[in-house]
């Protein structure tokens, strides 16, 4: 009786002992040993409270602490351990959570930021940082552990719906942009997530759709940017994809999330899944797929029951937990920080209003009509874009934003006087417009999910124009479009359609009858077809979507209180079937049709099922610059207010490393900033490769006239490798090399031969 005695108390004892264990850094691998089963596999598996997008409850569950209304999901929580509920919110473009709550008479309204492909066009990896930092203090200060973003997928056809979210056609743009932010948001203390990893280059059946895809062209263009990305910032999460990739889904697949990610690159932080619903758990687990979102009580379920009958290792869920823990301890809510949900929202306005004009691309600027002179001050302002701006994209790059500032707005502000008829008429089309796509798509517009529908442009009469160029003195036309999650964009949102060009033509034709000018504004968040209007203006202005400060940000640059400094990272073609991906991309399908019970079979749609990815490495530039084909504007391209001139190029070997130098001067009139591009050819090899690729790019500071500036870019003997299929190695063939230091990729200002030696990096023979 009393050796029972003792060894119940010696287990209770233990008991109480196991009980007081608090997880800290140093403790990890005890907590874990002490776990139970089911407390392990319910950490592996997120926990949601509940997010507006998904018809979920948004109101926390009430034994779960302050938790961020609206966030997209949590990790889960084990009081005995002391190991708290985190927080994931959406965000490539701000953070986006709910900005009203339950009893709470208060508003949470986030910034929103310019989109990313505006970011990516500023080529400023400074601007981008700076941005990021601001980003990141509003995710800490509104009690976000992790931002769901950036996203960072290449741009591979100007028709997926996303591409507003991303930064470029090229790798090397994506991988230094997306680091330039991610070390911004995370010198905050909170972490990041790019997405979505990889290969999910297209919104039309995403959750589903098989990218095939080669080894060369993975590792040198869909995977290139996020290993640029990795190395540089080291991310706190990376999420994985919903497709698969060569018949296996990017969240099963071990030889992307552990062989790729982990053992060649380096990674050491978390994978989460993208909020999906229950797949194979046990091949999610096996391949290193940390955590999945937003989670379910199924998954935990199949790990507990794998654990048992031993078809999920205990080895693997330990690995997997132990990153798990690794990151919960370094998050803003382990460490209780008292987050203030007041972030200074006007003071990241402002930040964010003189950024945004650095990432405006200046198309077209015939005999200096920008900027606007500044006797000119009365406006006829043309497009229902102008009074109703779009400051970002859909889905959940969206924002909860405070206010959005309209081309109206943005000029009033700026001292121009706009015409009340023309006012007059865009109100009340406005009012007609948003009535016809509430009628169309219901609250899936209204909350912002879902881009809105094309809106036509008022059919409004030769006369109309007439007396508006009688009564103005310079015309301004914007031209929109929207784009978001869920839904790709079709070839009529690629084309300038009639009533455009019928607003177009006939602004034109009244107001050059009397001598007087016309701009137009590009308010996009991807390409779009241009060859047709540009003869029908004298001025045309790339502003994609800037941010909440979007008007103020146009103004400001239209009146020459600031100056566009933006080029493309992406090319621009002539007709949407000059891209070679086009012939395999879905066109007809989008999530809509889903929601409405349309009537489709996934199987007769072309490239949704299954997408070959048959141009191969031949994406944007590469293909174009490579065959001489004509394009609408090249990659790189981007005009200003002033002109740089280029000189004493240089490219010098300094151990593994190649060093670039290239003097800049400012040789015009006003004060401005140059992004200079540094492409590589190679010499001759095995391997087929493009006329040139990009390597490294820099910004100039602002040059004032006549003020030269030496920049220097560095890039290394593996950054000019290719794949090589048949060895399973990154191989730089010995030779000579062409460095071209560049304005754009149709505009190479200097050429300088420099020699490599042969270099190879074996890589594992993984993605067949």
């Amino acid at each position: 009786m009393k050796k029972t005695f003792l060894v119940i108390s010696a287990l209770l004892i233990g008991s109480t002992l196991s009980a007081q264990i608090k997880l800290t850094p140093k403790n990890i691998d005890k907590v874990i040993k002490e776990m139970s089963i089911e407390e392990k596999a319910k950490m592996l598996t997120g926990y949601s409270f509940g997010h507006s997008y998904w018809g979920l409850p948004t109101d926390p569950d009430p034994n779960a602490g302050a938790i961020v209304l609206g966030a997209a999901g949590n990790t889960a929580n084990i009081e005995r351990f002391g190991i708290p509920h985190t927080v994931m919110s959406d965000g490539p473009a701000g953070v986006n959570i709910a900005p009203k709550r339950k009893n709470d008479q208060n508003s949470y309204y986030c910034s929103g930021f310019p989109i990313g492909s505006l970011i990516a066009s500023t080529w400023d990896t400074g601007l981008a940082y700076n941005l990021g930092t601001i980003f990141g203090n509003e995710v800490k200060e509104y009690g976000v552990d992790v931002v769901l973003g950036p996203g960072m997928n290449i741009m591979r056809n100007p028709l997926c719906g996303r591409n507003f979210e991303y930064y470029s056609e090229d790798p090397f743009v994506s991988g230094l942009i997306a680091a330039a932010i991610i070390n911004g948001i995370q010198s905050n203390g909170v972490g990041t997530s790019p997405k979505h990893f990889a290969g999910n280059n297209q919104e039309g059946n995403r959750t589903h759709n098989n990218a095939v895809i080669s080894q060369r062209t993975l590792r040198e263009i869909y995977l290139k940017g996020y290993e640029i990305m990795v190395k540089k910032s080291q991310p706190w999460t990376i999420m994985s994809s919903y497709n698969y990739i060569n018949g296996v889904y990017t969240q099963e697949s071990k030889d992307l999330l552990t062989t790729i990610l982990r053992d060649e690159w380096g990674y050491k932080n978390i994978v989460i899944t993208d909020w999906t619903g229950t797949r194979n758990t046990k091949a999610q687990v096996n391949a290193g797929n940390d955590l999945m979102m937003p989670g379910n009580a199924e998954q935990i379920k199949h790990i507990v029951d794998g654990l048992k009958d031993g078809s999920i290792k205990m080895a693997d869920v330990d690995r997997n937990l132990k990153r798990i823990l690794e990151y919960v301890v370094k998050t803003p809510r382990y460490m209780g920080y008292k987050y203030s949900n007041k972030p200074n929202l006007n003071a990241h306005a402002e930040k964010i209003r003189k950024a945004a004009p650095e990432g405006m691309v200046l198309l077209k600027n015939d005999d200096n009509t920008l900027p606007i002179q500044s006797k000119i001050r009365k406006v006829a302002l043309f497009g229902h874009t102008s009074y109703d701006l779009y400051a970002g994209g859909t889905g959940s790059g969206n924002v909860n934003k405070p206010y959005v500032i309209d081309l109206l707005k943005g000029l009033d502000n700026a001292g121009m006087i706009i015409d009340d008829t023309l006012k007059t008429v865009y109100a009340k089309y406005k009012e007609y417009a948003h009535h016809e796509a509430e009628s169309e798509m219901g609250t899936f517009t209204t909350n912002g999910y879902f881009p809105r529908p094309r809106v036509k442009e008022p059919s409004m009469g030769e006369y109309t124009y007439i007396n508006a160029a009688e009564r103005n003195e310079i015309a301004i036309v914007t031209v929109g479009r929207s784009s978001g999650e869920g839904c790709d964009r079709t070839f009529e949102d690629f084309n300038i359609n009639s009533d455009e060009m019928d607003m177009l033509e006939q602004t034109y034709k009244a107001f050059h009858n009397k001598g007087k000018k016309v701009i137009i504004i590009l308010n996009v968040g991807g390409v779009i077809e241009t060859a047709p209007i540009q003869k029908y203006a004298d001025a045309i202005l790339l502003a994609w979507q800037p941010g909440m400060e979007a008007g103020n940000s146009i103004a400001d640059v239209l009146i020459g209180k600031s100056y566009p400094s933006g080029k493309l990272t992406m090319t621009w073609p002539i007709k949407l079937t000059d891209v070679p991906s086009t012939k395999n991309f879905p066109n007809g399908f989008n999530w809509r049709d889903e929601i409405f019970k349309k009537q489709y079979d996934i199987n007769k749609i072309p490239n949704l099922g299954e997408t070959r990815y048959e141009e191969g490495i031949n994406v944007g530039y590469r293909y174009f610059q490579t065959a001489g084909k004509e394009v609408s504007y090249p990659f790189g391209f981007g005009l200003g207010y002033t002109k740089f001139e280029y000189s004493d190029a240089k490219v010098q070997r300094k151990g593994d490393r190649y060093i670039a130098t290239v003097t800049v001067k400012n040789v015009g009139n006003s004060k401005g900033k140059e992004a200079v591009q540094l492409y590589v050819t190679a010499p001759a090899g095995e391997l087929d490769k493009p006329a040139f690729e990009l390597k490294a790019f820099a910004k100039t500071h602002e040059l004032q006239p006549g003020e030269s500036q030496q920049i220097k870019m560095t890039f290394t003997n593996y950054d000019l490798a290719s794949y090589d299929e048949k060895s399973s190695s990154f191989v730089t063939d010995k030779g000579t090399y062409i460095a071209r230091f560049a304005a754009s990729a149709a505009d190479i200002r200097q050429n300088v031969e420099f020699k490599v030696s042969a270099g190879i990096v074996k890589c594992h023979d993984v993605m067949k």
